[in-house]
Formats: structure tokens, C-alpha cells, sequence
């Protein structure tokens, strides 16, 4: 097995090798000036740099792979692959639980294959923070946090007993209990090294903190100098196995910063500015680094914001360099002296210190002048689409028919209406389901608005809305029923959680309060940010808001919202409204923030808590008042938010080292619901077979030493054919599902009663619950269906089923039961970004588990593209400027994929012959693009995925 973190070959060709000493004490390094042109490089490729010269082994990682690195064209396309070995691991509990389900698996795939399942064990520290599985159930009250939690410990028992048994079982395996923070979060504040040291031979060697994580957020550590992106969990358990991550050298952007943040605007404002520019310059696959003199004024909570929505728009990594700022917060956090020391040596001997003087040479600029960041907002169902504060109403008012069908009295749709609002780009209508919203239809002025309201299905008047507490209200479309400040992305930030605070202190002393329809929340990333509330004597405040602690995790972000009151809900699929929510995290995909909210928005905490007390997204701040004063004063948005001078004062006053310190001091104990955890014993693990949650999975059943021969695919059909941004989420939801689901009427058949369901991202070690959810997000629109007459219009998981006569509707699931006992082959199609969002393995892991052999689609996002392969489904590409409609394919045909066997004589073809046919007899044919990018990858899909691989190979 290839050689992992502090570990290296028996090579040094560059003879790089040297010692370091730092205030007495010796470390062993890989110099980067033994290897000429090394100077030159960016921040990020000088760590890769590192990286080899300290794995070389003549063999996996030659001299040539060096110089190549050292000799980087940033003018030239990726073409040159290089082995990536990442110093540790980091995982949440949604994806670490699967992976140590797969460890688990794997340990007795070996003893079968007649090895030593103690061999299937971490080689690079591995950490799981579990910050996923709290859910919002309670809510408002004093109460919430505790409850909640009990709550999570009932419905995620099994699970935390498992995690426990791998903490056990596993070597250099460390689990963060719940209740503690978010994963990015943890890292950032304690996890993070920035430089590594490990005992290698005798010798205590120190290199750069790198990491790959089980969340796509994992490049937030990107913002302390820590080289790190997200992968899919097949791709971490081989990283925590030993196996390099297989890459090409990318092209590099580089960001200049300029100014300073302007009176108004906050660091979220920021990154969703800088998430809009990337996304429109297109830097998928590629690396993004910050340089200029603006960057020593970026805080580095503002640069860990900024790094964490990396994957919004679509690099690889956002690197900011190591600089004093790095030390500043390093010590702040609480890390030693000793550290902090060998951090600014060991930085500043490699050439990896920021010099601001100095430009390294990039593949393509752009730049910011931070003082003309304004505020912000993005929705309603992309990160990318960003929303000037000002213009928030109308674009709402713009947005708003892509959500709402217009029908008349007699149930049918309202022709003359619809024409009024074009829906060309409308998800609800469109041929292309995942289209782009914002679109140039024109806006629901006031007028509009109200007469439409009778026209879609309800009464001409907003819906009546009374509570079981006797609060009464209307509800209508627009209705904010969620603000939630949550999320690794800005609760690592004080700056804007306290710009929050205060915001809701001056609004309490003014008088105002959030509206009764809306579902309020406070989800820190961390303990640090409930210390420094109560030292800011703020608390009291954001509560009389409704503000409570609600738990230490992902929440909102992640689906996990929690039910909205019975009546609100019920208010609201009776009437068909859209309602909207708002939060402070990364992610509004489509169906994931909660079942009955159909637009969702990213904004920052101050804002969370301004559209609480507005009550709707059909709300002007610069014009409409939050209410009145005692004297019958307007009170406005401007009148009650803090300077940056006032919150900078009470960062100075409330955020301090000990907070960090005594957080942190025992931090993987646990409280004592998890010491009272009782925890299984043994290399293996002995598995229930009537579990719900844990699950042994059936990657391996008759796996042999050597792989099968790969074939050609023949006589394949559609399972789904997709439009543009299909993401993970509507491949693999990770919140709630409902009883007449697959994977409610099998957890039912299971004995398991409706309020124990949880969701389906704490269902991931369970392989049966998660094929059953595959491609069931109920926003998801299968084009199958609406190009048949009795299917137009439906969403959620459903397909055509030609195992049957006329290819009757039928659930995605049930449908791929028939197919596969038929022996029928499935692919899919798709449009641009396949996959983008959350690196969630069980997108591909379920996709395969269907029996799809193939994706066609324009383009694909880097991480779905790899955990594809990963599984052993192939990644083709239409042809450049081509797509499923301009092909004419309607997804009915049956399809052939010609050339793969290539694959077995060790060659990767560029193109694969894909031949379509229809129902008549007639073909189309056309030259797919094989995006297996490297010969890694080609290893993983020859071995039938990147495990069965690893797997092979350790047994070997």
C-alpha cells in the first residue's frame, strides 16, 4: 500500500531533505528552494510541491512528477497527473457514518479474501465531528437545546453506538461527540494544525496541514492556510487506507482583494458577491487564491467565510495564504506557543508567508475592491444567484410565478394569466425542470398581485391562519416561515453574529418583534459563539426574538429545519403558497431547507433576523417600515443596525482565548448521554439484522481477487432524463420524506412508526432506505414524464417504466426493481453541472445500487464526476455545444455505449460511440466524451470502484 501523511518513499532526488529548528527543537523537512522554479509557484501549488518531494518514491510519485509541478505553464490546460496525499481526514456524521460502515465491510471483505482485517485501518488521522443529526423540532423556548438533543439521541442511538465502536476499533480514529459544533467550524477553531508534525523513523517531521474531508465544505480550512477540499466518502476511506488522491496539476486563479468591507455590508455580502464573479468566470476543477494587500485586511473569519463557499462556486480550493493574520488567530483560538512558533518558521523558511510585494505567476485573474460590496441576499434556489438587498422585492415579485400555477375557477390552467407571466425559464413549467430562475419576465406589481391571488387555487385573500396557542394571522405568498442563523459558513464569524445580536438588540428596544408565522432559529457553529453572547450580555435580546439556542449544528443548512407548526403547514399545501425561508448557510437547493417551502434564500445572520421581523420576502427595506415606536415613529432597517465601529467594540470586549481554551479542553468526552452509550467490542463489527440505521452494504458480495473484465453497454434505457443543475440534493435528498414514499413504506414494512422515520441523511448507513431514496427530492422533474401525456407536470421521484406496456408513471425505485430482474442495463440524462452541490456519496453509491451503467450529460461538477467512478458508473459527456434536444432524444430510446472494453487493455479511449433507438426502428449515434480524466480513475472503474481497489490491493 502506497505510503500516507508524514510518511515517504525511500527517494530524494532533489535532496531536499533538511532539519529546521525552532526554539530548540528539530524538525525534519522537505525544502521547496532544492527544487528550481519552486519560488515562483502559487501558495497552493508550492504545498502540492511539498507534498511530492516528501512522497517520492521512484515509483507511485517520480522526480518527473516533481519537475512537472516545479515547472507549472499556469497558460496551459490540466494535462500532466500528479498523486495528492492528504496529511488527515475529516468527516460529519451524515457521510463519516457510511464510511465507517464501508471500513467496517471492508475489514470482513479481507478476512474473507483471506487477509488480516485489522490491515483495513486509518493511516492518516481521521476525525468525525457529528453536527449533522440535530434536528429543530423544538423551537422559541428556553427548552429548545436540551430537548432537541434528546430528542437526536433517541432517533440516532444506533448510530452513535457504531461511532463509538469504530472510535474503538479503528487506529488514529477520533469522533467529536454531539452537541459540540459544526465540522468546519471544530476545524478551524481546534482541529486544524496549519503545520503538521508526525514521529517518521525516529525523526519528528513537520509539513503542511492538508486534508480532504466527507463535506464539500471542508475548504473552509482553505481560510487558515490549510490546503483542503471536500471528496466523496468512497474517496476518504481510500485516502484514510492509504491511497493517494489521483489529480491533474489545475490551473490556478488568482483573486486580487483591494479596500475595505463598506459601513452596511458584511463578510457574507462578501462571499456572495465573490460566489456570483467566480461563478460567472468558471472555475470548476480549478484552484482559487487571494493575494494583493487587501488580503492582511481580511480578517480570518472573513477568509474561512469565504473558503467555506468554495463549492458554490465550483473550485476546487479558495486558498488564502499564511500570514500574521493566521498567527493572530491561531493564538486567539488557543493553540500552543510551541505551535504558533513552528508555524511562522516553518512558513516563512518554505516560501509559503504571505509577501504581499511579491505576485506568483496565475492561470487568470480577477479582482474585487471590497468597498463596493453591497448588501446582499441569494435565491430562491441557488447560492449563485445573487440579489441586491435593494432589489430583493422585486426580484421575489419576478421569481414568484415560477412557483405558483395559475389555474382558474374550474380547476384549469388560466391560459390568459400565464401568459402574463412567460415562464420560459420556469422550473414549474419548462421543458428544461432545473433551469435558471431569475428571468426577464416581468414583475407582480401590487396590483397583479392581488388579482392573481384568485387565481391560483385559493381564495382571493391570504390564508386565515389560527394556532393551537390562539395567535391568529394571514398567511400569504411570500410568507418568511423560516429565518434560521445557521451554518459552519457564518457561525464561525463574529463579526456578523454579533452584528446580529445587536441588530436584535436595538430592535427589542424599538419595540419590535419577529412575526408569529415565522419558525425562528439559532444554530451555532460552536460553544464559543453561546460565551460570547452571554459575555456581550446579548442573549436576552435575540431570545425576546425567538432567537433561542436551538442545538450546535448543521440544522437548517443541512434539511434538517424541523416541521413548521400543523396549521402554518397545512395553510400552506391547502393553498398552494410559496412560501419562503432564510438563512445564514451555504446551500438552497430546491426541496432541501424544508418540504413545505418552495424558495429559500442565503443572507447574513442580521438579515436572518430583519426578515423575521419583516414577516415576508415581498418586503422593501428602504421603504417599508419594520413597524413603529411608542410615539408612532416608522422604524426602518437603517435605524436599527450597528456600526462596525459597535460591533468591533464587542468582539474587542467578548471574544477572548480562554472561550477557546476551556471549549475545547475536553472536547471528544462528550456529555453524559454519550458515556452512557453502551459500546460494542471486536475488530469487526457484529451486525443487527432488524437495524433501521446500520446496515451492512453489498458492494463486495461475490467480489473476486481479480476484476471482470469491463464490457460495452447494450440495450440500456432511461431512467431519468434532467435539465441543467441537477444537483445532489435532488439525487440524494437529505431531509424528511414522507409514509407513501419507497423509503417510508419500507421503514413502515420495518416496523418503524412515522415519527421515528428522521431523515434520510441520517438513514446513510442503511443501504435499503437510501437505493429507496435515490432521485426521490420531491422538487425533482424527470423530463420522462413530461413528455408523457398522462405525466405532465410531476415531481419528485417518479419515471416511466418500459419493462411494462406503454411505459406506465412508477416510482424511480419500483421501476429499477423491474429493470434490473429484466437484466436492463439504465443511464442517465443530463444537462450542465450534473451534480453540483454537496459532495454526497450516496448521489453515486445509490445511482449505481440502481443499476445505472452510464451519465450522459453536458458537464458535470468535479466531485459527483469522481464518486461516479468511484462507484463504477461511467461519466460521458455530450458533444461540445450538444445536448439531449439538439440530439433529438427524447429518453424513450434504448441505448448502446461501444468501446468500453479499451478499457481492459490498460488505454482510456477520449470518445465512446453512443448509439439511440427509438421505438421505429431508427438510430441516432454520436461521440460521447469519456471524462474518466485520469489513469487512477481508470483503475477504480476497471476494478468496479475505487473500494473494490483499495480493497484488492490491501489483500494483496
Amino acid at each position: 500500500m502506497t505510503s500516507t501523511a508524514g510518511n515517504t518513499g525511500n527517494t530524494d532526488s532533489f535532496g531536499s531533505k533538511g532539519v529546521l529548528d525552532v526554539a530548540g527543537t528539530e524538525y525534519e523537512i522537505f525544502r521547496l528552494n532544492a527544487v528550481e522554479g519552486a519560488k515562483s509557484l502559487p501558495f497552493s501549488l508550492k504545498v502540492l510541491l511539498e507534498n511530492l518531494l516528501r512522497t517520492e518514491d521512484g515509483a507511485n510519485i517520480t522526480a518527473d512528477h516533481v519537475r512537472a509541478l516545479a515547472n507549472w505553464d499556469p497558460s496551459a490546460q490540466p494535462n500532466t497527473e500528479i498523486q495528492f496525499t492528504p496529511a488527515r481526514v475529516i468527516m460529519q456524521d451524515f457521510t463519516g457514518v457510511p464510511c465507517v460502515v464501508d471500513l467496517a465491510t471492508m475489514r470482513e471483505a479481507v478476512k474473507e479474501l483471506g487477509g488480516d482485517p485489522t490491515r483495513v485501518n486509518p493511516l492518516a488521522p481521521a476525525e468525525l465531528v457529528i453536527d449533522h443529526s440535530v434536528q429543530i423540532d423544538v423551537f422559541g423556548n428556553a427548552g429548545a437545546l436540551e430537548r432537541n438533543m434528546e430528542i437526536e439521541y433517541q432517533r440516532n442511538g444506533e448510530r452513535y453506538q457504531f461511532l463509538r465502536w469504530g472510535q474503538t476499533a479503528f487506529d488514529d480514529f477520533k469522533v467529536v461527540p454531539p452537541g459540540t459544533g459544526i465540522v468546519h467550524q471544530v476545524n478551524i477553531e481546534y482541529l486544524a494544525r496549519t503545520v503538521m508534525t508526525r514521529e517518521v523513523d525516529g525523526k519528528l517531521r513537520a509539513y503542511p496541514d492538508t486534508c480532504v474531508g466527507t463535506d464539500s465544505h471542508t475548504t473552509m480550512v482553505n481560510g487558515l492556510g490549510v490546503l483542503g477540499w471536500g471528496v466523496g466518502g468512497i474517496e476518504a476511506e481510500a485516502a484514510m487506507l492509504g491511497q493517494p488522491v489521483s489529480m491533474l496539476i489545475p490551473r490556478v486563479v488568482g483573486f486580487k482583494l483591494t479596500g475595505g468591507i463598506p459601513a452596511g455590508a458584511t463578510a457574507t455580502d462578501v462571499v456572495l458577491t465573490i460566489t456570483e464573479m467566480l461563478r460567472k468566470h468558471g472555475v470548476v476543477g480549478k484552484f482559487v487564491e487571494f493575494y494583493g494587500d487587501g488580503v492582511a485586511a481580511v480578517p480570518l473569519a472573513n477568509r474561512a467565510t469565504i473558503g467555506n463557499m468554495s463549492p458554490e462556486f465550483g473550485s476546487t480550493a479558495a486558498m488564502f495564504p499564511i500570514d500574521q493574520v493566521t498567527l493572530d488567530y491561531l493564538r486567539l483560538t488557543g493553540r500552543s506557543e510551541e505551535s504558533l512558533a513552528l508555524v511562522e518558521a516553518y512558513s516563512k523558511e518554505q516560501g509559503l508567508w504571505h509577501d504581499p510585494s511579491h505576485e506568483p505567476k496565475f492561470s487568470e485573474y480577477l479582482e474585487l475592491d471590497l468597498s463596493t460590496v453591497v448588501p446582499s441576499i441569494s435565491g430562491p434556489k441557488r447560492p449563485q444567484d445573487r440579489i441586491q438587498l435593494s432589489d430583493a422585492k422585486e426580484q421575489f415579485r419576478k421569481d414568484l410565478h415560477n412557483y405558483v400555477k395559475p389555474v382558474a375557477d374550474d380547476g384549469s390552467v388560466d391560459e390568459a394569466l400565464e401568459e402574463s407571466f412567460p415562464a420560459s425559464d420556469s422550473p414549474s413549467f419548462a421543458a428544461d425542470a432545473n433551469s435558471h430562475v431569475h428571468d426577464s419576465a416581468r414583475p407582480m406589481n401590487k396590483e397583479t398581485l392581488s388579482a392573481a391571488n384568485g387565481a391560483f387555487g385559493r381564495p382571493s385573500k391570504p390564508a386565515p391562519v389560527t394556532l393551537s396557542d390562539g395567535r391568529q394571522f394571514e398567511l400569504d405568498h411570500g410568507a418568511v416561515t423560516i429565518s434560521s442563523i445557521t451554518s459552519c459558513t457564518n457561525t464561525s464569524n463574529p463579526s456578523v453574529m454579533l452584528a446580529a445580536a445587536l441588530l436584535a438588540r436595538n430592535a427589542v428596544d424599538k419595540g419590535l418583534t419577529s412575526k408569529p408565522w415565522v419558525k425562528t432559529s439559532l444554530a451555532p457553529g460552536s460553544k464559543v459563539v453561546t460565551d460570547y453572547y452571554d459575555k456581550s450580555g446579548l442573549t436576552p435580546y435575540l431570545e425576546k426574538l425567538g432567537f433561542y439556542l436551538v442545538g450546535y449544528g448543521c440544522a437548517t443548512c443541512i434539511g434538517n429545519s424541523g416541521p413548521l407548526e400543523p396549521e402554518i403547514s397545512e395553510a400552506i399545501q391547502s393553498n398552494d403558497l410559496a412560501v419562503t425561508a432564510v438563512l445564514s448557510g451555504n446551500r438552497n437547493f430546491e426541496g432541501r431547507i424544508q418540504p413545505d417551502v418552495k424558495m429559500n434564500y442565503l443572507a447574513s445572520p442580521p438579515l436572518v433576523i430583519a426578515y423575521a421581523l419583516a414577516g415576508s420576502m415581498d418586503f422593501d427595506f428602504d421603504t417599508d417600515p419594520l413597524g413603529t415606536d411608542d410615539s408612532g415613529k416608522e422604524i426602518f432597517l437603517k435605524d436599527i443596525w450597528p456600526t462596525p465601529t459597535e460591533v468591533q467594540s464587542v468582539i474587542d470586549s467578548s471574544v477572548d482565548q480562554d472561550m477557546f481554551i476551556s471549549s475545547y479542553a475536553s472536547v471528544f468526552e462528550g456529555d453524559d448521554r454519550w458515556k452512557a452509550l453502551s459500546t460494542p467490542e471486536g475488530d469487526t463489527f457484529a451486525w443487527a439484522e432488524d437495524s433501521t440505521y446500520v446496515r451492512k452494504p453489498p458492494y463486495f458480495e461475490g467480489m473476486k481477487a481479480q476484476p471482470e473484465p469491463v464490457s460495452d453497454i447494450t440495450g440500456a434505457r432511461v431512467l431519468a432524463k434532467l435539465g441543467d443543475s441537477v444537483t445532489t440534493d435532488h439525487i440524494s435528498p437529505a431531509g424528511s420524506f414522507k409514509s407513501d414514499s419507497p423509503a417510508g413504506k419500507y421503514l413502515l414494512e420495518h416496523g418503524v412508526d412515522r415519527k421515528d422515520f428522521n431523515s434520510y441523511g441520517s438513514r446513510r448507513g442503511n443501504h435499503e432506505v437510501m437505493i429507496r431514496g435515490t432521485f426521490a427530492n420531491i422538487r425533482l422533474r424527470n423530463q420522462l414524464l413530461a413528455d408523457a401525456n398522462e405525466g405532465n407536470g410531476v415531481e419528485g421521484g417518479f419515471t416511466r417504466d418500459f419493462t411494462l406496456d406503454g411505459g406506465p408513471q412508477s416510482t424511480i425505485y419500483d421501476a429499477s426493481v423491474n429493470y434490473l430482474a429484466a437484466g436492463t442495463p439504465l443511464v442517465v440524462l443530463a444537462g450542465k453541472e450534473y451534480g453540483s452541490g454537496s459532495s454526497r456519496d450516496w448521489a453515486a453509491k445509490g445511482t449505481a445500487l440502481l443499476g445505472v451503467k452510464a451519465v450522459i450529460a453536458e458537464s458535470y461538477e468535479r466531485i459527483h464526476r469522481s464518486n461516479l467512478i468511484g462507484m463504477g458508473v461511467l461519466p460521458l459527456q455530450f458533444p461540445e455545444g450538444e445536448n439531449a434536444a439538439t440530439l433529438g432524444l427524447d429518453g424513450t430510446e434504448s441505448f448502446s455505449v461501444e468501446g468500453v472494453t479499451a478499457l481492459n487493455e490498460g488505454t482510456t479511449p477520449k470518445t465512446l460511440k453512443v448509439t439511440a433507438t427509438k421505438e421505429d426502428g431508427s438510430t441516432k449515434s454520436f461521440d460521447a466524451v469519456v471524462r474518466i480524466d485520469t489513469p487512477g480513475e481508470a483503475d477504480y472503474y476497471r476494478n468496479g470502484g475505487i473500494l473494490q481497489y483499495v480493497l484488492r490491493q490491501i489483500s494483496a
